[in-house]
């Protein structure tokens, strides 16, 4: 009953958010405001969260968090008998980046410790104080300065704050999760359409996401203005102060190297083997076979959350503008947290 009690809380919760995101703000009531007041708190806390990638981040959850998602998420999975205290540290990159671990460890039968991310204070408790009056107190929860007295951990940093945390908890069962970016595979037929799906896989939250694509792998005839081409609708990205100025020192440091790049006044592209690139930059590589890229990938799977190209190319992708879209059973790191919620 009480597992039953948080999923209907929580399918109640999704009603909650795709009503007030359907509202005209002259129609508010005292809790609509209430929400979109924190929604106007967050991005002045962390200017990245703008209000239209909040409720971007927001309207996705209302997507996932259906009776038919949730149950066929659930059914794979049991149910813990005994109620474990489970620490999460979470990301601030994106907004709403650490629900997903939350909600697991909700469902799974514990108790979540949060230690939420400096950049990312206002929404998840909210929504979790929401989702506990939605399950008649069913939903427990703390949030915390620091994680103690727990049995696992499960935490999320770059890669050199990963290295302290494997030490910190080498003791508990954890997983401990490190830097990953995304990467595109052209086959050079795309059509304008599909180019511009990319666009959105590229640029949607500032380019900050592990799922958002920093790298493109063109074939050796492409044309690079094809990719220009498609970008135009996120020409307006270069209005937010904190990406012109990543723009802006970038595009310094790159003259004054002498480096070559492609610019059209709002992104870099740059013809590099790295697979991580500088924000407001996209590395690019020429392939002329297939293997070439699928030895890439091989050699850097544990940096590479997803890669988005047609299905006929055989790499294990998802479509053209699916990278902010991931499923309920869709894992960051590819380790099914769910499966690690049920032997703690």
């Amino acid at each position: 009953m009480n597992i039953e009690n948080k999923v209907l809380g929580l399918i109640k919760l999704s009603t909650y958010i795709k009503e007030f995101l359907a509202k005209n703000p002259v129609d508010y009531n005292d809790h609509d405001a209430e929400f979109e007041l924190l929604l106007k708190r967050s991005e002045i806390e962390n200017p990245w969260f703008t209000l239209e990638n909040q409720k971007f981040a927001l309207t996705e959850w209302t997507h996932l968090l259906t009776q038919g998602n949730i149950n066929n998420w659930l059914r794979n999975y049991s149910v813990s008998k005994t109620s474990k205290r489970v620490g999460l540290i979470l990301a601030g990159n994106i907004p709403l980046v650490g629900l997903h671990d939350v909600i697991s460890v909700v469902l799974s039968g514990h108790i979540p410790l949060i230690k939420l991310s400096s950049k990312d204070k206002q929404m998840v408790p909210f929504l979790l104080k929401k989702w506990n009056e939605m399950s008649h107190g069913a939903v427990q929860f703390e949030c915390v300065e620091r994680l103690e007295n727990f049995d696992a951990v499960i935490a999320t940093g770059s890669n050199n704050t990963a290295r302290y945390l494997e030490y910190y908890f080498k003791d508990h069962l954890s997983i401990i999760r490190k830097n990953r970016t995304s990467a595109a595979v052209l086959k050079g037929d795309e059509t304008p359409e599909e180019l511009q799906l990319l666009a959105e896989d590229i640029f949607r939250y500032f380019g900050l996401g592990c799922r958002n694509v920093t790298r493109i792998f063109i074939p050796e005839d492409f044309v690079i203005d094809r990719l220009f081409e498609s970008f135009i609708d996120f020409q307006d990205i270069i209005n937010h102060h904190k990406y012109a100025n990543n723009y802006d020192y970038n595009r310094a440091v790159y003259l004054l190297n002498r480096d070559k790049f492609w610019d059209n006044n709002f992104v870099m592209l740059k013809e590099d083997d790295k697979l991580f690139s500088p924000l407001s930059v996209i590395h690019f590589s020429r392939y002329s076979s297939l293997e070439e890229v699928k030895s890439f990938i091989a050699e850097n799977e544990e940096n590479i959350q997803c890669i988005v190209a047609k299905d006929e190319l055989g790499l294990d992708s998802i479509p053209f503008g699916e990278a902010q879209h991931p499923a309920l059973d869709t894992y960051a790191d590819n380790v099914d947290t769910m499966k690690f919620l049920e032997v703690v």
